[in-house]
């Protein structure tokens, strides 16, 4: 069975099946909570300097906010387990803060601040927005208060460690057995395939040792009432000579924290070389990567309510609707999710449950990266066809969240 595998494996090789960028949905426009994502790089394992080299060509999830800083590496020069000091080096080099300037676009020259970041994430109106607030009205008021709740605090930090696993010897015997396997087509079939299959495990060998998990840990920024006064109040610089404001930030950056949420570990078990042709070895390395943060991605949202995201309806025909969601982010024919309307009430957003809905069967988007070059049944689709379940039917832009 194992043989039939790599025989399979093999012919993609030949064909040249070629890897291409990652597949995105329509850019689709509604509120999406934030990221900033890390990586531990540790000088002691083999491949890291890859492994960080492919980690930075990972796109932030679809259904998020890049909010990725100026640092995107942690290279860490010990050996042992690194994750316990995560929550302390997020601390020292005060991340929670540098998240909160970025929100608004402050700058670290003069502290002036603006809310145009705010403002076009939150899809509000600019004009309103910007009136409401200069007049410091109730519903303008409302207004932070729902920015705050909907935008700055669904900003979360992703934190992840790649643990590199030798798997040395099964690599060599992959190696071994490509080559006797094409020794032994060549007799059967009469052809000299030797060369082909000597060239694929040369390359199977080259990957030897080459499986990686990664441990990816959660947090979440805290922008609580008492945060977001402090800050608006003693902080928020609408002038470039407001000199107090300026350095209240820079004394109190350590007012602003991280809660852990929770963390979560890949197998690194799933490997493949099916899709990646003999000219693109590197891509393995990505492939493996992708595959297992966004698994841990995935996990965590099953895991911790507060991470689920919201996805729109983008298409309805009769009771099915289509929304761009799919294996990657864990659906399957047991997922139920809710429909969710949004309204706004005097300048914030409420949502209001509808209805439910459920896959419908053989039409589950496998979205994983290259699963389209895998040839995996599903790739092609481009959303997930769900039906109702119970409520009303949705239109387009309602979101859906998943159920417990």
């Amino acid at each position: 069975m194992k043989l039939k595998k790599y025989f399979i494996a093999a012919l993609l090789f030949a064909a040249g099946i070629q890897a291409h960028a990652d597949q995105q949905p329509q850019d689709l426009q509604y509120r999406r909570s934030s990221i900033c994502s890390f990586l531990i790089s540790r000088a002691d394992q083999s491949m890291y300097d890859k492994i960080q080299e492919k980690y930075l060509e990972i796109p932030t999830p679809d259904q998020y906010n890049n909010h990725d800083l100026s640092i995107r590496i942690l290279n860490v020069d010990k050996k042992g387990n690194y994750a316990d000091s995560i929550s302390q080096w997020l601390d020292d080099n005060r991340i929670a803060s540098r998240l909160v300037a970025k929100w608004f676009d402050r700058d670290i020259f003069t502290g002036q601040c603006d809310m145009a970041l705010v403002q076009q994430r939150g899809l509000y109106n600019a004009t309103v927005f910007d009136k409401e607030l200069a007049a410091r009205s109730s519903r303008g008021q409302a207004m932070l208060a729902d920015a705050g709740e909907e935008l700055i605090g669904n900003t979360f930090v992703l934190v992840h460690e790649a643990h590199y696993i030798d798997n040395a010897k099964r690599s060599q015997n992959v190696s071994t057995g490509l080559k006797i396997f094409g020794a032994l087509a060549g007799g059967i079939i009469g052809v000299d395939v030797s060369d082909l299959f000597d060239s694929l495990g040369d390359l199977a060998a080259t990957f030897k040792g080459f499986r990686v998990k990664f441990h990816t840990s959660l947090y979440q920024l805290v922008w609580d009432d008492e945060t977001a006064a402090t800050f608006y109040k003693d902080m928020y610089a609408i002038n470039p000579d407001d000199e107090g404001k300026r350095k209240a930030f820079e004394e109190n950056r350590g007012r602003f924290k991280l809660k852990f949420i929770g963390d979560v570990e890949s197998s690194g078990s799933q490997n493949s070389f099916l899709g990646i042709s003999e000219e693109h070895p590197d891509i393995m390395i990505r492939k493996a990567c992708q595959r297992a943060i966004d698994d841990n991605v995935r996990d965590l949202q099953h895991n911790f309510e507060v991470f689920r995201v919201k996805s729109p309806v983008t298409e309805v025909n009769g009771k099915e609707v289509k929304v761009p969601i799919g294996l990657k982010e864990g659906v399957n024919e047991e997922s139920e999710y809710e429909v969710l309307e949004a309204n706004e009430k005097d300048g914030r957003i409420e949502y209001k449950r509808i209805g439910t809905i459920v896959p419908v069967k053989d039409k589950i988007w496998d979205n994983r990266f290259m699963a389209l070059e895998e040839g995996a049944y599903g790739a092609d689709l481009n959303a997930t066809t769900f039906t109702v379940k119970s409520g009303s039917t949705p239109y387009p832009g309602v979101l859906v969240r998943q159920m417990k």
